[in-house]
């Protein structure tokens, strides 16, 4: 896949990510969610941390990450441009730009968010540059998560040893589309591993 292609795809990851997550961050207020189906809900989150809404404790933790993110993406965007080079399998240069784009779009929220945002509670919605400046400084963003797929949400049958009668919800994390697309990115790769990486 040429390095256009590969731009393309970065960029289609990037707006949709960020159209959704400025529009959420402008519109909710902090778990205020809509119920699309039973099995999936919008509803707005915001943490510090990790893909998935994991979270590192202390603002230290969330300065590390930042960093950490920055120098990934240096690596992830190296990857991409030695496999454009290489004329690398379109599957694996396809799959690199999907996980650059996501891990782009969360470094995105965790540079800038807190500059460009006031603070999102659960009885305010956040306003874009606020009069008074944003809810935190550069480094220091909340990444906005919205997606929410919850496939069970029910109490077990009483036959399942163990936890038969008790309440079990199954995939509670709540994301965004940047983790999605890092997900997809290393889903195919696995998927398509020996395409990826055809043997000499």
């Amino acid at each position: 896949m040429s390095i256009k292609k590969s731009i393309l795809v970065i960029i289609l990851v990037l707006l949709i990510d960020q159209i959704s997550k400025v529009y959420i961050k402008t519109h909710f207020t902090i778990h205020d969610n809509v119920e699309v189906f039973d099995w999936f809900r919008i509803i707005f989150v915001e943490n510090k941390g990790m893909a998935w809404g994991f979270e590192l404790p202390g603002n230290y933790g969330k300065l590390i990450l930042t960093l950490f993110r920055l120098v990934a993406i240096t690596g992830i965007g190296y990857w991409l441009y030695d496999s454009v080079r290489k004329n690398s399998a379109p599957i694996l240069t396809f799959c690199i730009a999907l996980i650059f784009a996501g891990a782009f779009g969360n470094i995105i929220d965790s540079i800038f968010y807190g500059l460009l945002f006031s603070e999102s509670t659960a009885i305010e919605v956040a306003t874009f540059l606020p009069e008074g400046g944003g809810y935190e400084g550069v480094f220091y963003g909340k990444v906005v998560d919205m997606i929410q797929f919850t496939f069970y949400d029910d109490i077990l049958p009483e036959w399942i040893p163990f936890w038969g009668g008790e309440h079990f919800s199954f995939f509670d994390p709540v994301f965004n589309i940047a983790d999605s697309a890092i997900s997809v990115g290393v889903f195919l790769l696995i998927i398509f591993n020996k395409k990826a990486f055809p043997k000499q």
